[in-house]
């Protein structure tokens, strides 16, 4: 009974923090104006400097460590001495649109650190509101007590952000003549992808996907469904439901890398494997997978179709129609930009395993590369690249019905 109890006062004070922030007024959207982080003898003290006063909740997680701000949703408007670094046992940090609604804040550690004291000070002279949280070192057993209470009242807090994948089509998707088509604008949010300079991999990928998405709706051939349209962090297991959701007859993720090799150079495509087709691309797969976790969401109980699908002759049948998928689209863009050596790939992407959808992950470039990255940036380019995948999903189309014939 002891324990009932703890878990009911657990969401009571959950409920209790829900309806305050239910119940805020209406009115524009606060800001973030500055992050500064400081090392003192004692903490390090991580400040949010605000456009005004919010609500905030902190929760940890471990493995890595982590320490997690969720804020109502906020714009960013940091100075360049704002990015992540190194201070003291953090590691750096990360912040963007969460999802609808929240924005968030992650802070990685090298080692276990406890949320001293977190508060709102007041305006005072030229400063505004500021968000302050102090980090003190900690041992193991107590980090991952602490984890445990602020992640079940984060739960209790939290809304599912998608519905779950219904086992029909969509309603009213046999009346629709149109090829359903998912573009999947890699990373987003809080989690900003692969770095080139100063640019960030979800904002060059989303560019490229709605050019794709506009040239494939004015075929009129096409109905398009985007797993973001904007730069709001969506779960890898969330990009594969809202492809089974709509029903889609192709899923097509689009990327951009980076590496510590600045003349490499060249797209390529990859279908799902369980094996990597070498250690190139199974470290990108580890890195990309890895998202969900960076981000404070852990989906290792989420795997049952991970390895019972993959042995099922359904998705034999749907590997087998990506790879001729990502045959043509090597085909369409080797007149468009280079492409590395074996531009087919394979790796154990997480957003290609959806069992019933044909599904390619395309790197568009690398972002290290100063030829790539200038062509990714403009638009002239990514129209080459929209009319060379359209052709490909053009042809994927033309041979399916001829093989049918």
């Amino acid at each position: 009974m002891a324990v009932v109890g703890r878990i009911l006062a657990v969401f009571a004070v959950a409920a209790c923090l829900a309806a305050t922030m239910l119940a805020s007024p209406a009115r524009a959207a606060p800001g973030v104006t500055d992050l500064r982080v400081g090392l003192h003898p004692d903490k390090v003290r991580f400040v949010l400097d605000l456009s005004d006063r919010i609500d905030f909740f902190i929760f940890q997680l471990p493995d890595p460590y982590r320490v997690v701000i969720d804020l109502p949703q906020v714009s960013f408007d940091l100075p360049e001495d704002g990015h992540s670094r190194r201070v003291g046992a953090i590691t750096g940090w990360r912040y963007g649109l969460f999802e609808p609604g929240t924005s968030r804040v992650v802070i990685d550690a090298s080692s276990p650190m406890a949320v001293k004291s977190s508060f709102i000070l007041p305006p005072s002279g030229s400063n505004g509101h500021r968000l302050v949280v102090d980090l003190v070192p900690t041992d193991r057993d107590s980090f991952l007590a602490s984890s445990n209470e602020s992640v079940a009242k984060r739960v209790a807090l939290r809304a599912p952000s998608i519905e779950a994948p219904g086992a029909a089509p969509a309603p009213g998707r046999n009346l629709d003549p149109r090829r359903v088509i998912v573009i999947d604008p890699g990373h987003g949010g809080v989690d900003p992808g692969a770095l080139g300079h100063s640019d960030h991999e979800k904002d060059i990928v989303l560019a490229a996907a709605r050019t794709l998405a506009r040239r494939l709706e004015q075929t009129g051939r096409y109905k398009v469904v985007m797993t973001r349209d904007r730069d709001v962090f969506v779960r890898l297991r969330d990009r594969i439901a809202i492809a089974r959701k709509a029903g889609a007859d192709l899923f097509m993720s689009l990327h951009a890398d980076s590496i510590d090799d600045k003349s490499l150079r060249g797209l390529s495509v990859y279908t799902l494997s369980e094996t990597a087709s070498d250690d190139e691309a199974a470290a990108l797969a580890a890195s990309e997978n890895k998202v969900d976790i960076i981000a404070g969401i852990d989906l290792s109980d989420q795997a049952p179709e991970v390895t019972d699908i993959l042995i099922d002759l359904a998705q034999r049948r749907t590997k087998n129609l990506s790879a001729r998928l990502a045959a043509y689209v090597v085909q369409e863009m080797s007149d468009v930009t280079p492409l590395l050596k074996r531009p087919h790939r394979f790796a154990g992407f997480a957003v290609l395993k959806a069992p019933d959808v044909p599904s390619v992950l395309v790197e568009l470039g690398f972002l290290s590369n100063s030829t790539d990255l200038k062509n990714l940036h403009s638009a002239p380019f990514r129209d080459k690249i929209a009319e060379g995948l359209a052709r490909a999903v053009d042809g994927y189309f033309q041979g399916m019905q001829a093989a049918f014939r």
